[in-house]
């Protein structure tokens, strides 16, 4: 009488199947497709796109572990220098931001789903230990020293700007300001929840926060190297801009050499702004929205009596005014400068295969003179403001579920967004500076993260069950 009968296989480093036999004969030997699967597994595509041995292979996510460990000192360094409030842990710290920083590099965008992976091996190996609750978790990062995380994303600067991965960006170093707001909700608030009531009567709270990101150039391999430097928590009854002025101080201090230059939106058009940033020997690219200011004022009327420099930006065809020697208010002693550019380009529409032409214009007022950034320059930096919003809310938001919120408390959010900006910082690191040019040809990042995620959620190996008798 045939019994049923469950078989374990494991070929090299792939991820370990169930197979069904039937009756005694097959359960002493495999399935005719797993033997040709044993033989195949010698040499099988690993990470690096080659052929090697099962011996050699190595994951994403251990090489990527490997890549921090060999030039960050990740867990000398980084890891074991954060802390917490706590007096007599029973857990360590190291662990949580482990797996805190682990959450982020396999995207499971869950304190909760990353428990249900408590049982893969590659915890024993990290962590050194088990796995701990998602609630133990979150209290933990609760608690957690925000300055010391601030020291393990200095300490990656540091090591990459020695490593000279920084290239500085059409002759400057640049750095991009911007707000973003992390999270909403109509219920559920904490003491360092802001407020709002919307045109509908209810009552919204949210969380809103500063990011200053470093601009980086690249060379013609490899993509450019990106890095989220700070953030500094919106407080009640504050605008953006006092915000980032308390930013701003923090970062200059711990780096004094980071950036020259600092991208900003229209609300960054003031004078306290660009007065402190004058005062510290650094200079601004702003944009100018408001057609009641003086500059804008006194430039508009310079444009009619100017002719336009010819020049493109991309795809686009652009005119351009560059004015220079501005008063921008009485408050501001260095005079400024005013660009603008009309930029036109064509869209070819999937639906009707047609050209449809688009034009725009934008202005800026910039601290930096025509000896050090030529009109064209001006105007790539200025467009390199969006660089925040595309490689850095948005794939934050998108990518690393860092929108979610893993525990509703002011310092537990800043801390878990800090430790995105570290595990988002090595990630990138690693992307462009590890992996070989001919890897990353016809690969997205996608597919990246979802082998890193595949280490962590390989199926466990079941042992053998013998038919009874």
């Amino acid at each position: 009488m045939s019994v049923s009968t469950w078989f374990a296989a494991k070929a090299g480093n792939c991820t370990s199947c169930l197979y069904l036999g039937n009756g005694k004969n097959v359960s002493a030997r495999r399935f005719a497709t797993s033997k040709r699967w044993s033989k195949s597994s010698k040499n099988f595509l690993i990470w690096n796109g080659s052929v090697c041995s099962s011996e050699r292979s190595k994951t994403v996510f251990r090489r990527l572990l490997a890549y921090a460990e060999k030039i960050f000192d990740l867990s000398t360094q980084v890891i074991e220098r954060v802390s917490d409030q706590r007096s007599l842990p029973r857990i360590c710290t190291a662990l949580v931001v482990k797996a805190a920083l682990a959450v982020y590099w396999t995207r499971v965008g869950s304190l909760n789903a990353l428990a249900l992976t408590q049982s893969a091996k590659f915890w024993k190996s990290w962590l050194e230990g088990p796995l701990c609750s998602a609630d133990s978790l979150g209290r933990i990062v609760d608690g957690m020293e925000a300055a010391s995380l601030r020291q393990g994303i200095h300490h990656v600067y540091e090591r990459l700007k020695r490593n000279k991965a920084l290239p500085d960006l059409h002759g400057l170093a640049v750095a991009v300001l911007d707000g973003h707001e992390t999270s909403a909700s109509y219920r559920r608030c904490c003491p360092g929840c802001l407020k709002r009531t919307l045109s509908s009567g209810q009552t919204q709270f949210y969380h809103r926060n500063v990011t200053l990101m470093l601009l980086c150039g690249s060379p013609p391999d490899r993509p450019a190297v990106r890095l989220l430097l700070d953030l500094e928590p919106q407080q009640l009854g504050e605008g953006e801009v006092a915000t980032a002025l308390r930013l701003l101080a923090r970062v200059l201090a711990a780096y004094p050499r980071a950036f020259d230059l600092v991208l900003a939106d229209a609300c960054y058009a003031v004078a306290p702004f660009l007065n402190f940033l004058l005062a510290h020997g650094k200079d601004a690219l702003v944009v100018l929205k408001d057609e009641r200011r003086d500059a804008y004022v006194d430039a508009a009327g310079l444009w009619a009596q100017q002719p336009p420099q010819l020049g493109s930006y991309a795809p686009r065809n652009c005119r351009w005014w560059d004015v220079a020697d501005l008063r921008f208010s009485p408050k501001v002693e260095k005079t400024i400068r005013v660009v603008r550019s009309d930029e036109s380009w064509k869209v070819k529409s999937q639906l009707t295969k047609e050209l449809t032409s688009h034009t725009t214009s934008w202005v800026w007022l910039t601290t930096l003179s025509t000896a050090q950034a030529r009109t064209e320059q001006v105007v790539r930096l200025a467009h390199l403001r969006w660089d925040i919003e595309n490689h850095g809310f948005n794939e934050l938001v998108n990518g690393w579920h860092a929108d979610h919120v893993y525990r509703h408390r002011s310092g537990a959010i800043e801390c878990f967004l800090l430790l995105a900006f570290l595990a988002y910082n090595i990630f990138h690191a690693f992307f462009a500076l590890n992996l070989r040019p001919e890897l990353r040809h016809g690969r997205t990042m996608e597919f990246w993260v979802r082998l890193i995620a595949a280490d962590l959620h390989a199926v466990p190996r079941f042992a053998i069950l013998h038919p009874p008798p």
